[in-house]
């Protein structure tokens, strides 16, 4: 979909294929393209069934407004799930934000619900029409300001706050190299190094040396699974973690998790936890100590409730070998295994198919290092809610 063509779709005949597109969303795309284009020309009616399947896609991450929203696939891919959006926004409302790199706006709509005046920017004319177009549909275009240009030329000094989610694709697919962004992660941090508050939007796996060392690092969990990294500055510099929806939150303390033997118990971090580098504190809220001290299972003798970890009670612990896990699983009558692993090599799937099992019950395999020495853990299925 090019801007033309786009544009197009903006206008009420364009709407009226946009509709359509969307009561053929599901059904085979050669029957719908044919037909729309008993109606519309070849270009209006591939740009109403691109845009009605990104709305279609669109729902998971942002709800009922992915009905009235638009999108570009890369757009989409990049956009930040609404809540976290949300929980982002939150800290910022009122304020006046530069958004340097907008896509298709995802975030500056979250702001703008928040009371923030947003300018916002992208370097592409589709990207900028399409989050004009965002702000124009969800009738927040009196608090967004939205043009072409150039992130490098942003000036972050005339804003209370400079917000950045920096691309990280290139030709070639995801990059997970911060000087491959797009701006390049230099040019990100010259724009922060003028604003009075900054809040970038970054891959969870951001290596650590790339956070400036003022700025306050948060890993966001979605529902057990990690969303992204933010970076704050102009506040104090800490580690943090934050379960959504449940808005619990975690900092960093200092804490040092004892090592140990493993437990009635082990308790699995979640995600955000574990980046933020808050095992320690997460082993402390539950009295368990670490079996590994590179490895982030925590063990236990006590069944603690908590939003920061899954909790598994162990039935068995034996040195890792086929031959022993196997005949192990099959006395147990273990038809079943969910399999995870930390620190371990082996090839889950393949483990999966050489265990030959067929009984009835069920079982949690934990494959891990205790010690450094290669182990398996035999627990009960269902960690409690």
């Amino acid at each position: 979909m090019d801007l033309d063509a786009f544009e197009e779709l903006l206008t009420p005949r364009g709407q009226r294929a946009l509709a359509e597109a969307g009561e053929l969303t599901g059904a085979d795309p050669v029957a719908a393209a044919t037909t729309l284009r008993k109606t519309y020309d070849a270009a209006l009616t591939s740009a109403a069934l691109t845009q009605a399947g990104l709305r279609e896609r669109a729902k998971a991450k942002f709800g009922e407004d992915a009905g009235r929203m638009y999108f570009t696939p890369h757009g989409l891919e990049q956009s930040t799930r609404t809540e976290v959006a949300e929980h982002r926004a939150r800290r910022l409302g009122g304020a006046t934000v530069v958004d340097a790199c907008c896509g298709i706006g995802g975030d500056f709509l979250a702001l703008a619900r928040a009371g923030c005046t947003v300018t916002a920017v992208d370097i592409d004319p589709l990207t900028v029409a399409v989050a004009r177009a965002n702000a124009e549909a969800l009738g927040l275009a009196g608090r967004v300001t939205v043009a072409v240009a150039d992130a490098a030329e942003v000036r972050p000094e005339d804003y209370d706050v400079l917000f950045a989610d920096p691309a990280r694709r290139t030709s070639r697919g995801r990059t997970f190299d911060p000087l491959a962004y797009s701006p390049p992660w230099p040019v990100v941090l010259d724009l922060v190094s003028r604003a009075e508050r900054a809040c970038l939007k970054v891959a969870p796996g951001i290596p650590y040396e790339f956070i400036p060392a003022a700025a306050e690092a948060e890993w966001v969990s979605y529902k057990g699974e990690v969303k992204e990294a933010t970076l704050w500055t102009g506040g104090r510099a800490t580690r943090r973690a934050t379960l959504l929806p449940g808005g619990h939150t975690l900092t960093a303390t200092g804490v040092t998790a004892r090592v140990g033997a493993m437990g009635r118990y082990v308790y699995e971090p979640d995600g955000a936890a574990i980046r933020a580098h808050l095992v320690g504190e997460v082993a402390e809220l539950v009295g368990g100590r670490l079996p590994d001290p590179l490895i982030a299972y925590i063990a236990g003798d006590e069944p603690v409730d908590t939003p920061w970890a899954a909790r598994y009670e162990v039935n068995d612990v034996m040195p890792f070998s086929l031959k022993r896990l196997r005949a192990a699983l099959r006395e147990r009558q273990i038809g079943n295994v969910t399999i995870k692993k930390r620190a371990s090599a082996v090839d889950i799937e393949r483990l999966r198919t050489d265990l030959r099992l067929n009984g009835k019950k069920s079982a949690v395999v934990i494959l891990t290092r205790i010690m450094d020495k290669p182990s398996a853990l035999i627990c009960d299925t269902t960690p409690p809610a």
